[in-house]
């Protein structure tokens, strides 16, 4: 069935205002999730309300903590999530890279201790929209990993994000968004609820063969993801872990790390200003040129658009916006059963269920 962004959106805030997050971080949390799914980042959307309720009973996430600054050194800064929601904690560590980018002309801002960030696409988008291009590297030094390097066939690294944005040539963000397994974990998630096979190729079962149920990923005993491309994608990810996790003070993954049983975000993110270089104009004129020459290619199956990046998810969004957004039966059940453990009224419960 489909449900409408404005309904999903107001039953997540009621779900998380039960469960004790303040105004601000209710609504950042169901901002950041409703928008995931009306892209078609199903894995990164309505779908974590249960899980982020599960880390709140568990204390692995503090509801309604802020950003500490550790070190500000000008152009870059250290700062602390206190394992609050990412969605708040990585608004505002974009919010202070932007400003530091817009009077510095670059800045990096390393993130440590965050919950989990969800949809890493949402902060380069979010920068773009500022003016600023943005590239963010992210990995869990807790209980995040999930993916055996290449060669391997248990979990050693983290799925490890790396997400790019651009103000696009007519202010709509560029954005690139992957991560470095072979599919996110919430997409094994979203094909478990659908009752659906993993495709070929992305995960191993405990014993390191390839597998397609994602049940078999889940254990016990637990499989592995594999990383995209081979070594290429285990290379980026040991970087990731290296950028995000070592050079943010709080650790590349590991099952011995402090915060080995919670899960743990850090994002290390780098900001540029085109103004700043005193290219605004060139760098506007310039990338207009380039998307438009990427997307006049010739498709190569009759009736195929050629797309620059972000492109599939704005026509994802237009199109859920006008139709509602579909969820399988299990999702559903598990958004019920989460508000009716957080008090939510009755009547929110009905319009979710008719």
């Amino acid at each position: 069935m489909t449900i409408s962004a404005n309904l999903l959106h107001d039953y997540a805030v009621a779900v998380f205002r039960g469960a004790g997050l303040d105004a601000e971080d209710a609504h950042d949390v169901a901002d950041h999730l409703v928008d995931a799914n009306l892209l078609g980042m199903d894995s990164h959307g309505i779908i974590r309300v249960s899980e982020y309720l599960q880390c709140l009973d568990d204390k692995h996430v503090i509801a309604n903590r802020h950003m500490k600054v550790v070190k500000d050194g000008g152009a870059f800064a250290l700062v602390d999530g206190q394992f609050g929601f990412g969605q708040t904690i990585g608004k505002q560590a974009v919010n202070l890279g932007v400003g530091k980018a817009k009077i510095h002309g670059f800045a990096m801002v390393a993130l440590r201790n965050s919950g989990h960030l969800g949809r890493i696409g949402a902060w380069p988008q979010m920068a773009a929209e500022a003016g600023i291009v943005s590239l963010h590297f992210v990995n869990s030094s807790g209980e995040g990993i999930l993916v055996a390097p290449f060669g391997g066939k248990e979990r050693r690294l983290s799925a490890n994000p790396i997400a790019a944005g651009a103000p696009g040539p007519d202010g709509t963000p560029l954005v690139f968004d992957i991560s470095t397994s072979a599919v996110a974990e919430g997409k094994v998630r979203v094909a478990r609820n659908k009752g659906e096979l993993l495709p070929e190729g992305v995960a191993l079962d405990h014993a390191g063969q390839p597998v397609r149920d994602p049940n078999a990923f889940y254990g016990p005993p637990m499989g592995a993801l594999l990383p995209f491309g081979g070594h290429k994608g285990s290379g980026l990810s040991f970087f990731a872990e290296i950028l995000a996790g070592s050079l943010t003070g709080r650790y590349s993954s590991h099952a011995k790390n402090p915060t080995a049983d919670r899960f743990v975000n850090n994002m290390l993110s780098f900001y540029i200003d085109p103004a700043g270089l005193g290219l605004a104009a060139f760098f506007k004129e310039d990338v207009a040129r380039l998307t438009e020459w990427i997307r006049s290619t010739p498709p190569a199956r009759p009736g195929d658009k050629v797309r620059a990046p972000g492109d599939v998810e704005l026509a994802t969004k237009a199109e859920r916006l006008a139709n509602g957004i579909p969820l399988d039966p299990t999702t559903i059940a598990q958004l019920v059963a989460a508000g009716k453990r957080t008090g939510v009224s009755a009547a929110t419960l009905a319009r979710l269920e008719a």
